[in-house]
């Protein structure tokens, strides 16, 4: 089974404006197909915004919804699979959210935030219920989280007891929280033996300041790839003899005595 390279899109689009963050997306789209890509990843909420505040209503749209057509059709076009991050609209309940596209245009699965961070995601995002959520691409068990997810290593291990290969984290990762793109992000990749993509958004947004960062982490706990603190599309390779090497070497899951653990749930 060959690598999967994957491509990580750093920008914040234009908050507010779905149609222009879908161009952008489909500009790097074409970028990252035209690298050998067959994946590329795109922040938290990428679809509308992250700071949009009471546009949360209006923007948000149902799993099939017109912003999942054009992904879909994006998708098709340029041959890869694509995650990006909406508000999902279910009834009156309203999601932070990822969808992932296959090269098909076919939807893989779709998340919904469990962990919601601070005030405004609180006051207008209900939180998800499924910890972990799953899809196949290339080979490869692709598992879905959304920014704070990550930062709770029970969620991250729960995938990783699911089989989790790749871990697809779309973030909206504000200052002065860096240190979790820098630190955490690589020691989740080695504590629970899995890839980590991990992709931010950057530059000022309403009262938040994106921290930018993104990265590819690999099982050994090393970055194989980093943005900086611009917008910028940066490509690296998620190797499955390198993983089955690494969790081999590092046998954590199977060291593991769950009796004692009983205490933390």
């Amino acid at each position: 089974m060959p690598p999967l390279r994957t491509a990580l899109l750093q920008s914040s689009g234009r908050p507010g404006a779905v149609a222009e963050n879908l161009k952008v997306l489909d500009e790097a789209a074409a970028r990252a197909a035209a690298s050998g890509a067959r994946l590329l990843v795109a922040p938290e909420l990428f679809l509308t915004g992250y700071a949009i505040g009471d546009a949360v209503p209006e923007l948000a749209e149902p799993v099939d919804g017109s912003g999942a057509r054009a992904v879909s059709e994006i998708a098709v076009r340029h041959g890869l699979a694509v995650l990006y991050g909406y508000p999902e609209r279910d009834g009156e309940r309203i999601f932070n959210a990822s969808q992932l596209i296959g090269p098909d245009g076919a939807s893989l699965a779709n998340y919904r935030k469990t962990h919601l961070f601070g005030c405004f995601e609180q006051e207008w995002f209900t939180p998800g219920e499924q910890t972990v959520v799953q899809a196949d691409l290339d080979g490869f068990r692709i598992g879905l989280l959304i920014c704070y997810d990550v930062e709770f290593p029970e969620n991250v291990r729960a995938h990783a007891l699911a089989g989790t290969d790749l871990l697809l984290v779309p973030t909206a990762q504000m200052h002065p929280f860096q240190f979790v793109a820098e630190s955490v992000i690589p020691v989740r990749a080695f504590e629970s033996q899995m890839y980590v993509v991990y992709v931010n958004r950057t530059g000022p947004e309403g009262e938040f300041e994106f921290v930018g960062l993104s990265c590819l982490a690999g099982p050994d706990g090393t970055v194989r790839t980093r943005a900086g603190r611009g917008e910028e599309l940066v490509i690296g390779e998620v190797d499955p003899e390198f993983l089955a090497a690494s969790r081999a070497a590092n046998p954590y899951l199977n060291d593991r005595r769950p009796g004692l653990y009983g205490s933390l749930a």
